[in-house]
């Protein structure tokens, strides 16, 4: 085995035993990973360790494929809900012209980071605060399965409305216009079937994952090369393979290996460099003022007719700031428009604002419950269609996951119970087929958050989940406890293994889909022969 290119490279090598020590202590006090990925990236900053090709290589497939995750789960409809690009517009309106005015205040003051500061300064430092991270609220939200839920879905859409403006920032400052070949990528719209045609003889494998590292670092590289960013790309592309199920396991599929990429992304946040003392403190609070931007998108999701809640959840994901942050800091460095010590500060400000965002995102819905009075008084009166109370009417049971299983189980127990037996299941396909076939079914999914508060539970006395893995099933056993169901929960597995885990987390009844149909296939020829 030649070893040349690993003692070549071996300060790379060095971050993944960095990486692995810090994200495996910080698991230890309750935080999430990605804090210790930051805190290992500025001991290595401090012991004079620089980041090297590798890392930055990693650091940027990492985000081309997350960003080409987003697009594949992206409902472009999305966007044009009033209460997405209204509130985006506005709160980052808002944000410049009072984080500005604030910093620009500042440069009257006798600190030597802010002497001197101009107006145009001011703006832009404001301007690179105004961003929520997207990388931080995707990863967050898809650890606590939250990504389908309402205010999951509506903090994507602000992130996405957020990356244009950073793209078109991006490139009015870059000088660069896309080439008349720009023109040309409007040709992949009718490439689509195509493209997912492909993407369905390629099977479930490892082929199906090339071909999504294909498309997503293929399709970045074709924007660039056109003059368009290439992380708008990525996204784009996989706008474009949206809406199917097969870009549904695409996403799956590609989940591991962007965790990985991005190891290498938050790293790079801790390389820019090893703040002074005073501008550690100014990083300090710049962090505390970011919760005034948080309480900022609060209000304005309550005033466009979202529920406290939804408001409150979908703040806590974007209270934090951005990776574009950096992004925007670094070419007002390299364009003179200022000092090198404010990309710092902003670096370690992220830092900062990503671990108080790990904290209260992990215990956001015991907040909610704590301030849920207070927070009320800031709803407004009208409520979005999606965001009202659900009637489950005097349902006494529910079966979530209206599939081959779920349907057995609505059509044994229906002559039992008749209409208090109430189906539900996230896919609309599903729901509306279920309702052909006369059965009593709504559109929901167990691990939303948000249908669990919206849903009115009555006098249910039984719940069964069919879910398609074990992760599912504890994020919904978490809703019903949270909700206070006094139902008895019955669960479906695949493996022996998960059984145990669900039966010590309070499910009452564990189903082997696999085992027990077995048995019962067994017991159906016995019984056949026997009646021969």
């Amino acid at each position: 085995m030649d070893l040349t290119l690993i003692a070549t490279h071996f300060s790379d090598i060095t971050w993944v035993l960095f990486a692995l020590f810090f994200g495996l202590v910080v698991t230890f006090i309750s935080l999430p990973p990605m804090v210790g990925y930051l805190i290992a990236g500025f001991v290595l900053s401090a012991m004079g360790l620089q980041g090297g090709e590798t890392l930055n290589a990693v650091a940027e497939i990492g985000v081309t494929i997350l960003l080409f995750s987003i697009g594949l789960k992206l409902n472009i409809k999305d966007l044009f809900r009033t209460e997405i690009w209204a509130v985006s517009v506005i709160h980052m309106l808002l944000t410049t012209v009072i984080f500005g005015a604030l910093i620009f205040a500042m440069s009257f003051s006798a600190l030597q980071e802010f002497i001197g500061l101009s107006v145009t300064e001011s703006a832009l430092i404001a301007f690179a605060l105004s961003f929520s991270s997207t990388v931080f609220a995707v990863k967050t939200l898809e650890e606590s399965g939250e990504m389908s839920s309402l205010h999951g879905k509506i903090a994507i859409g602000i992130l996405i409305m957020q990356d244009l403006f950073a793209v078109i920032f991006l490139t009015v400052t870059s000088g660069k216009v896309p080439s008349y070949w720009a023109v040309l990528l409007l040709l992949l719209i009718p490439l689509r079937p195509v493209l997912i045609m492909l993407l369905k003889k390629v099977g479930h494998g490892e082929l199906l994952i090339l071909s999504g590292m294909l498309l997503a670092l293929g399709g970045a590289a074709l924007f660039d090369f056109t003059g368009v960013k290439a992380d708008l790309g990525a996204l784009l592309i996989g706008v474009l393979l949206a809406g199917n199920e097969k870009s549904d396991e695409l996403a799956k599929s590609l989940l591991a290996f962007k965790e990985i990429f991005l190891v290498a992304f938050f790293l790079s946040v801790g390389f820019n460099g090893v703040p002074s003392v005073m501008a550690t403190v100014i990083a300090i609070v710049l962090a505390i003022v970011m919760l005034g931007k948080a309480y900022l998108f609060f209000k304005l999701f309550t005033r466009f007719k979202l529920r406290a809640r939804t408001s409150f959840l979908t703040s806590l994901s974007l209270s934090n700031y951005s990776e574009f942050g950096l992004i925007v800091g670094f070419i007002g460095v390299s364009n003179g428009w200022m000092s090198g010590e404010w990309l710092v500060i902003i670096a370690v400000a992220l830092s900062i604002t990503f671990t108080m965002s790990s904290l209260a995102n992990t215990k956001a819905h015991s907040l909610y419950a704590k301030y849920e009075l207070n927070l009320h008084k800031s709803e407004s009166i009208e409520r979005l269609t999606d965001d009202k109370p659900i009637d489950a009417k005097d349902a006494q049971v529910l079966i979530f996951g209206m599939g081959r299983v779920g349907t057995g189980a609505y059509d044994t127990l229906v002559e039992q119970y008749g209409d208090s037996l109430l189906g539900v299941d996230f896919d609309q396909l599903a729901v509306d087929r279920n309702i052909k076939e006369k059965r009593n079914v709504i559109l929901g999914d167990a691990t939303d958050y948000d249908f669990w508060a919206r849903l009115k539970p009555g006098a249910v006395k039984l719940i069964i989940l069919d879910m398609p893995n074990v992760k599912e099933a504890l994020a919904a056993l978490e809703m019903i406890k949270l909700n206070k169901y006094e139902a008895s929960v019955a669960a479906t597995v695949k493996h022996n293994d998960c059984m145990n885990i669900l039966k010590e987390s309070g499910v009452d009844i564990v189903f082997n889909i696999y085992s027990e149909a077995g048995s019962g296939f067994a017991n159906h020829v016995i019984e056949s022969i026997d009646q021969k």
